[in-house]
């Protein structure tokens, strides 16, 4: 069974940067598509971003494109999400997923979570 667990999480003021980092056990790494979704106060998680599991595909939700970047270090089993002019509307619980494939079609297909770690964005 997979294990994930998220860190890099913090306070940030809003235009700033933080890098999420989810580190993966339990089986192989790299076979597998990788996400992050993201959780706010009273909302539903929703998904950010994924990337297939040689890392040459990514995907991303329209409200992150161009501010953040998903990519994975295969050899040391490490999902990564680079989080750039951060917005107060950013400020939620992320969490790094997996599912049972190498390819990446839709949010349903990642469906292993972490724990998350908690992003907020201060004014």
């Amino acid at each position: 069974q997979v294990q994930l667990v998220e860190s890099g999480g913090g306070l940030v003021q809003a235009g700033g940067s933080l890098r999420l980092s989810c580190a993966a056990s339990g089986r192989t790494f790299r076979m597998y598509a990788m996400g992050w979704f993201r959780q706010a106060p009273g909302k539903e998680r929703e998904f950010v971003a994924a990337i297939n599991w040689t890392g040459t595909r990514t995907y991303y939700a329209d409200s992150e494109k161009g501010r953040f970047a998903i990519s994975r270090d295969n050899a040391k089993n490490i999902l990564y999400l680079q989080m750039n002019n951060l917005k107060r509307e950013d400020t939620a619980t992320y969490y790094c997923a997996t599912g049972s494939r190498s390819y990446y079609n839709e949010p349903t297909d990642l469906d292993s979570w972490g724990q998350g770690t908690q992003v907020t964005v201060s004014p």
